[in-house]
C-alpha cells in the first residue's frame, strides 16, 4: 500500500483590520504553521514612549498548509480570504519565507516596507522631517534611503538621506507648483 505524502504551501492569509496576532494565535492552536513577521516600532504617545511589536505587513498572515489544512485555516472570524490573482490563491515559494525570517531576525538590520515605486523624473514633496515641504524632481535613487532631487527654483541638486516613505509624488510638475506658491 503506497502512502499519500501530504505537499505543504505557504499562503497569504488577509485577515480583518488590526487582526494579525488573534489569527496567529488562533491557527496554531489549531496546529496549523503560521508566521506573522514583526518589527519593532517606538511608539510615542503624551505621556510615555514603549517599543512595540508591529506586523510587517499589515491585515496579512502566513499560513502552510497542504490541501487537506487548505479550508481549516480560513475558518476563523479573524480571517477574511486567502491571497489571490485570477481567483486562485497564490503560493509562496519556501525560499521567500525563509529569506524572510532570516531578514527580521538580523536585529541590527532595520526593515521597512514601502509601496513607494518612484522612478527618476518624478516630481516630489517631502513630508516629514527637517526638509517638510521641499519640492524638487528625482534625479538618482541611491539605495532605499538615499535620493537626489533637483530644485528648479534655486539651480542646484541636494543628496539626502530620506527615506521613500518621507516623499510623496506630485501629480503636476514642480515648475507649476512653484509658480502656484
Amino acid at each position: 500500500m503506497e502512502i499519500l505524502k501530504r505537499t505543504y504551501k505557504w499562503y497569504a492569509l488577509y485577515t480583518r483590520s488590526r487582526s494579525e496576532k488573534k489569527l496567529y494565535r488562533e491557527l496554531e492552536e489549531k496546529g496549523i504553521e503560521a508566521y506573522l513577521p514583526l518589527k519593532k516600532e517606538l511608539r510615542v504617545w503624551s505621556d510615555r514612549k514603549k517599543w512595540v511589536e508591529t506586523p510587517l505587513f499589515t491585515s496579512y498572515v502566513f499560513v502552510k498548509v497542504s490541501n487537506s489544512e487548505y479550508y481549516d485555516a480560513i475558518k476563523s472570524c479573524w480571517a477574511v480570504r486567502y491571497v489571490c490573482f485570477e481567483n486562485r490563491a497564490v503560493s509562496i515559494p519556501d525560499s521567500q519565507i525563509e529569506s524572510l525570517k532570516l531578514l527580521l531576525e538580523d536585529t541590527n538590520r532595520h526593515v521597512e516596507l514601502t509601496q513607494n515605486t518612484l522612478k527618476k523624473g518624478d516630481h516630489l514633496e517631502v513630508t516629514i522631517g527637517p526638509l517638510k515641504g521641499v519640492r524638487g524632481e528625482l534625479l538618482e535613487l541611491r539605495g532605499q534611503h538615499r535620493i537626489v532631487l533637483r530644485f528648479l527654483s534655486l539651480g542646484c541638486c541636494v543628496h539626502a538621506d530620506i527615506s521613500m516613505d518621507e516623499v510623496k509624488r506630485l501629480k503636476i510638475p514642480v515648475e507649476i507648483n512653484y509658480a502656484l506658491d
